[in-house]
């Protein structure tokens, strides 16, 4: 195959991006660690269902002009790698770069003068020029400049990649002005809305600003939630009049879950303890402990309402309807949904789980109790936040 464009790591970001890349008429190699899901791409079968619009581009493209493999050496013509795989991190929130360096070293072993390797994995601020360079010119033996390097963070939500990729603004930043101008020309191929910025460091804050802008917003909701609900006020009436064109306070929820919002607080938070600059991201911080914190404040009203029921709190079969981390994904990265249920069963309640996208099996599977809501004689929908009683009033 004659690709000049790789995109190393096809999970939820990269396949959407490299079917993308293939609709537009440019011949691309994924590369995977997963050979069975190269297989399947490669027989034009979508791996990833729940996204919207990609089993067309799968079937009309994988095993042609995007082919996937789980060999770099196969990516050796390639001229542009586009790096999208995970960045993990521990209980502390700090992160685990092992993936990201095996890729980028696997990379080096490969590089030649006037490649173009594109980072878009979120990371913390300076990681692309503190570590992804040495990473490349180490295993290179050559230095910035004889190959370029930059840096363009995935603004897609899962379930809306394809349109996300197709409608969102994206930007670029190079670490050095030709590795920018070159990474814009390249993205200018296959992405409508797109925006040179001024460098790697500066791209890569404005996908963590993104994600500590929802987290803080989201926070700031679940606080005047909690508020309006002390003062009898219809906190959902009052958000309903006060958003306007220069307001928008977000939804109340359970917490905030997912692979992205709930951890790129903490690369700043983290990184301003480095710096001993603690109170820089204390807004940042008291965010984070508002929304984790959420799943025992709902833990606490489901109570409430078990107690005002006419029966011994023991028998009280409790329902949490919706336990992955979002409406309409099945997938459970720092779920405060499951959360809850996890919470709830540690109080000793007979609390049970259902959600519209998993069998029976599976709930179970995940070591929780299965019921329909009908069943039950108190439901909490995690979606609506709404309290309900099948039969008996709300």
């Amino acid at each position: 195959m004659s690709a000049t464009i790789a995109v190393i790591g096809l999970g939820n970001a990269g396949l959407p991006l490299a079917a993308v890349i293939a609709e537009n008429e440019i011949e691309v190699l994924g590369v995977d660690i997963d050979p069975v899901r190269c297989q399947r791409i490669n027989r034009g079968e979508n791996p990833i269902p729940q996204e919207t619009g990609l089993d067309e581009l799968i079937r009309r493209h994988g095993g042609k002009s995007l082919v996937a493999c789980a060999d770099y050496q196969e990516a050796r013509s390639c001229q542009v790698f586009i790096v999208i795989v995970p960045l993990f991190v521990d209980h502390m929130f700090n992160p685990d770069y092992r993936i990201l360096e095996s890729a980028f070293r696997s990379i080096g072993r490969i590089l030649k003068p006037g490649d173009l390797v594109i980072l878009e994995t979120t990371v913390p601020p300076g990681t692309t020029e503190r570590l992804v360079k040495p990473w490349l010119e180490e295993e290179s033996g050559m230095e910035l400049g004889q190959f370029h390097l930059a840096y363009s963070p995935e603004r897609i939500m899962t379930g809306y990649s394809i349109s996300r990729l197709r409608e969102f603004p994206k930007v670029v930043g190079g670490l050095d002005e030709d590795s920018g101008l070159l990474a814009y020309q390249v993205y200018s191929r296959f992405i409508p809305h797109l925006s040179l910025v001024s460098s790697a460091r500066v791209a890569e804050f404005i996908k963590v600003m993104e994600g500590c802008y929802r987290d803080v917003n989201i926070g700031l909701a679940n606080e005047l939630f909690k508020i309006a609900g002390d003062l009898g006020v219809d906190f959902f009436e009052a958000r309903n009049f006060a958003n306007h064109q220069y307001c928008h306070v977000h939804l109340p929820s359970t917490g905030v879950g997912g692979h992205c919002i709930p951890v790129y607080p903490w690369f700043l938070i983290r990184e301003m303890e480095r710096l001993e600059r603690f109170d820089h991201a204390r807004l940042l911080r008291t965010a984070r402990e508002i929304n984790d914190q959420m799943a025992e404040h709902w833990a606490g009203q489901i109570l409430l309402q078990c107690m005002r029921l006419d029966r011994p709190l023991a028998q009280v079969r409790i329902c949490v309807r919706g336990i992955t981390y979002r409406s309409g994904v099945k997938e459970f990265h720092h779920s405060r949904n499951l959360a809850l249920v996890r919470l709830l069963m540690d109080k000793g309640l007979q609390v049970y789980a259902w959600d519209e996208l998993m069998s029976r099996e599976e709930v179970e599977a995940k070591g929780l109790n299965w019921l329909p809501p009908q069943e039950a004689d108190l439901v909490f929908d995690t979606s609506t936040l709404k309290m309900e009683m099948p039969g008996g009033g709300a």
